[in-house]
């Protein structure tokens, strides 16, 4: 009877440590931030929004948010693990910092998981949409 007690006690305390361990392991590390991949076009910028818009819906992405004025689009992708994509568009700046008229510039950052791309996997999705708006 001594010894099941004994062994039982052992598991438990086995039991207790191995489930904590992946639980705590969690909070020691932070995500990096999400760093953007950023492009300036000859556009302007709602002809960028709407040409994003457009690409990422081909694509088969969903548009959560989209907003002229803020210049800031959100996409989903329902595929494993998930796909975030947030596109902020500025009027892009001309001669001694003003804004100039007919150019964008986009800043790209997405998401998988819950977890930041690096930008060179933003990339591609630039690169499609500054060759839309060259046609």
């Amino acid at each position: 009877m001594r010894r099941s007690g004994v062994m039982r006690a052992a598991l438990l305390a086995l039991g207790l440590i191995l489930g904590a361990g992946p639980g705590l392991s969690g909070c020691a590390a932070t995500p990096s931030p999400a760093v953007p991949a950023t492009r300036t076009l000859a556009v302007a910028p709602a002809s960028a929004l709407a040409a994003s818009i457009s690409m990422l819906m081909e694509r088969g992405y969903v548009i959560r948010h989209a907003d002229a004025e803020l210049g800031r689009l959100e996409a989903v992708i329902a595929r494993w693990p998930g796909y975030r994509v947030r596109l902020e568009i500025e009027a892009a700046g001309g001669v001694n910092g003003e804004a100039s008229v007919g150019r964008s510039r986009l800043a790209m950052t997405a998401w998988r998981g819950g977890r930041p791309l690096p930008p060179s996997l933003v990339e591609p999705l630039l690169t499609d949409l500054n060759a839309r708006l060259e046609r």
